[in-house]
């Protein structure tokens, strides 16, 4: 069958992709940036690696267990957590994934990714069940908020340390967290509106858990990466940036992975949206 023809997204005339050098790169770069993996088997990942260039960082597309290499932390982005799964464990990924979290790289997921990181799926599970990273001591209903066309907005608070301002959420058919364990810190939560209550068999539930962080993992119900505001990619930097880079494979294997490797989306090239604009592309920092 022909090939669908790219996505024109549309930038303002003084908009620059991003450039993405193709030069091999040292654990630690020259410029010292944080390098951060993102898991780019299906989802929204050009999306996060563009903010994460924003907030300072360096993006590496994962789709290869030698990818991981020299990477700090690494993000599982929104998008369909049984795909997901599926694809990472036809390609091998699962165990260089558990072993990347268990030698103290940082992990963040998002929506779907926050499924992939939860030790347990309380409702919404797939039929016969779906294999999870685990690692995340909370317990999660897989599709809490509904389906595609109960996705919503709202502004939430947060605690996002130094920052008090409310952010922007953007929820997509969104998982929530029902329960989490001892060591758990609670970022977020949303309080829920009243035709939402109605629906609830617990009737006295006024709000539900939508971000949190345990050592160095933290998990987001909503999608910070369409928006503009950059504050928990910068966050979740800073908790890279204390982490050593992955020595599970070899550098050299990872540059061997990069050569060999189709480029799907070029970082930076999918524009976010504010209230009425788009933000533009992601520069260099």
């Amino acid at each position: 069958s022909a090939a669908l023809p790219p996505r024109r997204p549309h930038f303002r005339a003084h908009d620059q992709p991003l450039r993405m050098s193709s030069a091999p790169t040292t654990p630690a770069s020259a410029a010292g940036k944080v390098r951060i993996g993102v898991l780019a088997l299906q989802g929204s990942f050009a999306e996060h690696c563009a903010h994460v260039v924003r907030a300072g960082g360096e993006a590496v597309e994962v789709r290869k267990a030698e990818q991981l290499a020299g990477c700090h932390g690494l993000i599982i982005p929104g998008g369909e957590s049984t795909t997901m799964a599926n694809v990472a464990r036809r390609w091998n990924l699962f165990e260089p994934l558990r072993d990347f979290a268990a030698k103290g790289g940082a992990v963040w997921g998002t929506c779907a990714g926050l499924i992939f990181l939860a030790e347990r799926i309380n409702k919404g599970e797939k039929q016969g069940g779906q294999e999870l990273l685990g690692g995340l001591d909370v317990t999660v209903d897989r599709n809490f908020f509904g389906s595609q066309i109960d996705s919503f907005e709202a502004q939430l608070a947060c605690k996002i340390p130094g920052d008090d301002r409310p952010f922007r959420a953007l929820f997509i058919r969104a998982p929530a967290i029902l329960s989490v364990g001892a060591g758990v810190e609670v970022l977020a939560e949303y309080t829920l509106p009243e035709e939402k209550r109605r629906e609830l068999a617990d009737k006295s539930l006024e709000k539900i858990i939508v971000a949190v962080k345990q050592a160095n993992l933290m998990a987001t119900s909503f999608h910070p990466e369409i928006t503009v505001d950059t504050r928990w990619h910068v966050l979740f930097l800073e908790m890279a940036g204390k982490c050593a880079p992955y020595a599970g494979v070899k550098e050299t294997d990872k540059e061997e992975a990069q050569r060999t490797e189709i480029k799907l989306v070029s970082p930076g090239q999918l524009p976010v949206f504010t209230d009425s604009v788009f933000a533009g592309a992601a520069r260099k920092m």
